[in-house]
C-alpha cells in the first residue's frame, strides 16, 4: 500500500471505533524563529498513527495570535502524502492553531454504534434511536473534526489561548493552561454553533509514564466544565456532539469532534 492510499485509508476509518483525532507540534514551547512541525494523529488512548496533512482533508486551517488571524490552508500541500507541516513563529507569545476538517462518512453495525455512543456520553442519541425504532439499524454517520493546539513561543504567553474561532464545535479554555500550577483547575467552555452546549461529556487525557489518565466531567448550562490537572505535561481535551442530519444525503447523524492539546509547564510562566 503506498503512502497516499495508507493516509487516505486512515482518514476514512478514523471514526470506526470512536477514535480520537488530535494535532500536536513536535515541541510546544519553541524559541522564537525555530522550526516547528505540526502533525495530525488518529488513535486511541493517546496512541496514534500519523495521518495525511493537506488541502484535501482541510475545510480550514487558521493561526491565531495577538497579531490577529492568518489563513493557512492555502499553504498546505495539495495531497495527503505529508504527515506534518512546518511553521516558524517570529514573535513571542501564545500561538493557537485551529483545524476544521472536511466531512467524512461511515456506517457502523448497530451494536458497535450503540457502544461508541455510550463511550462518548451520547446517551441522548441512544434514546432518540430507541424512540424512533432505529436501535437495530446501522449507524450512518457523517463526521467532522474541529481541533486546536496551543504553543508558547519564546517562553511568553498572552490572551490568544482563549480566542473564539467560530468552530462548529469549539473547546475554549477559560484560563491560560500555560499559567496553571500542577494541581490547578482548568475551566473550559464547549460551544456548538456559538452557543453553550449543556451536558456534553468532556474528557481530559494525559500519559504519565506508562499510566494513561482520563478525567471525565459534564458541562453545565453555560457549557462549562472544570478539571483539576494534577501535574504538568502534555494534556488533551476532547468532546463529541451529534445531531440528526437534515439534508437527506444518505447519512442519519452529523457528529462533531472537538479537541484541544497543550503542554502545562511544571512551573507557571509569566506573560
Amino acid at each position: 500500500m503506498n503512502k497516499w492510499i495508507f493516509c487516505t485509508a486512515l482518514w476514512m476509518a478514523s471514526a470506526a471505533q470512536a477514535h480520537e483525532f488530535w494535532m500536536t507540534p513536535d515541541r510546544f514551547s519553541p524559541p522564537v524563529g525555530a522550526p516547528v512541525a505540526l502533525s495530525l494523529w488518529v488513535g486511541e488512548n493517546l496512541v496514534g498513527d500519523p495521518v495525511g496533512f493537506g488541502r484535501p482533508m482541510a475545510a480550514s486551517l487558521r493561526w491565531y495570535s495577538r497579531s490577529g488571524e492568518v489563513q493557512l490552508k492555502p499553504q498546505l500541500p495539495d495531497n495527503l502524502q505529508q504527515s506534518s507541516v512546518a511553521m516558524a513563529f517570529e514573535r513571542a507569545g501564545t500561538q493557537l492553531i485551529v483545524l476544521d476538517t472536511q466531512p467524512f462518512t461511515i456506517d457502523l453495525p448497530a451494536d458497535k454504534f450503540t457502544a461508541y455512543l455510550r463511550e462518548e456520553g451520547l446517551e441522548r442519541v441512544i434514546a432518540q434511536r430507541e424512540a424512533s425504532g432505529q436501535s437495530a439499524q446501522p449507524g450512518r454517520e457523517r463526521y467532522r473534526r474541529h481541533v486546536k493546539t496551543l504553543l508558547r513561543v519564546g517562553g511568553q504567553t498572552d490572551s490568544s489561548f482563549g480566542a473564539r474561532t467560530g468552530q462548529t464545535l469549539e473547546l475554549v479554555p477559560l484560563a491560560d493552561p500555560h499559567l496553571l500550577k500542577p494541581g490547578g483547575v482548568l475551566p473550559v467552555q464547549v460551544l456548538f454553533k456559538g452557543a453553550p452546549l449543556e451536558g456534553a461529556l468532556v474528557k481530559v487525557w494525559n500519559q504519565r509514564g506508562s499510566q494513561l489518565n482520563v478525567l471525565r466531567t459534564r458541562t453545565d448550562a453555560q457549557g462549562q466544565s472544570s478539571t483539576a490537572l494534577p501535574w504538568g505535561g502534555v494534556w488533551m481535551v476532547s468532546v463529541v456532539h451529534m445531531v440528526p442530519t437534515t439534508d437527506g444525503l444518505g447519512q442519519d447523524w452529523d457528529s462533531h469532534w472537538g479537541n484541544l492539546t497543550f503542554e502545562m509547564p511544571l512551573k507557571p510562566t509569566g506573560r
